[in-house]
């Protein structure tokens, strides 16, 4: 006869007391101390170092673009507001008054390119201002380039979204080359010479259109008078 043995364990269930109140008062100051470090090497490296080293390295590498794109009467390059010349930016358009200028596209921005109302219209393509407002202007357009209204490029019509855009297409350049022309009583192929040299293309070749810089062009213009 063979016998067998039954081996049975009991499970025994272990009861965990409730934590004092002081032991959770230190687990809750360890883990809010250890978040403020956190936070506070975050704040240090993020906010104070990481601006401090971008700013420096713009200053060093990129002086001119990073005090504004600043461009003097001469043509030259400033890093200042304050320096002797300066009259605007490359970056940031504004009105040229007279016929012997090239004009830039129109700005809703304030009175015309006030870089502290930059805004563009918020007017739909279906609203009658500003179909009216683009008839007025294409007419106005045509009349001081004495060309059909037809030929007037959609940037001498609308503003940009800003309101600072400091380019003109090609198209709008060109157009308004026969005017400056006579106006200065210089040749027609100089002109065109000027907006041909200042014609910047495709950002990386892809993004955005060709271009032209309104005040750099105006600069070159004081330059052929001289």
């Amino acid at each position: 006869m063979t016998t067998s043995t039954v081996t049975s364990s009991s499970s025994s269930e272990h009861v965990h007391a409730p934590a004092s109140l002081g032991a959770v008062v230190v687990l809750f100051t360890r883990q809010t101390w250890a978040g403020l470090r956190v936070l506070l090497g975050f704040t240090l490296l993020l906010g104070i170092v990481y601006p401090l080293a971008v700013t420096g390295v713009g200053q060093l590498v990129f002086p001119w673009q990073a005090n504004g794109s600043l461009l003097t009467s001469t043509g030259g390059h400033a890093t200042s507001a304050t320096a002797d010349g300066v009259i605007g930016s490359a970056l940031i358009g504004q009105t040229f008054d007279g016929a012997q200028w090239f004009h830039s596209r129109p700005s809703n921005a304030g009175t015309g390119y006030d870089t502290l109302a930059s805004a563009g219209s918020n007017l739909g393509p279906n609203n009658a201002d500003l179909l009216a407002t683009v008839l007025e202007r294409r007419a106005a357009v045509a009349a001081e380039e004495n060309v059909d209204p037809a030929l007037v490029p959609a940037d001498a019509l609308t503003a940009s979204g800003s309101g600072l855009d400091p380019d003109i297409s090609p198209a709008y350049a060109r157009l308004q080359i026969a005017r400056i022309a006579a106006e200065r009583t210089v040749p027609v192929a100089a002109v065109a010479a000027i907006v041909e040299a200042g014609t910047e293309s495709r950002t990386l070749g892809v993004l955005g259109e060709p271009r032209v810089n309104v005040l750099r062009l105006n600069l070159a213009l004081e330059a052929l008078g001289r």
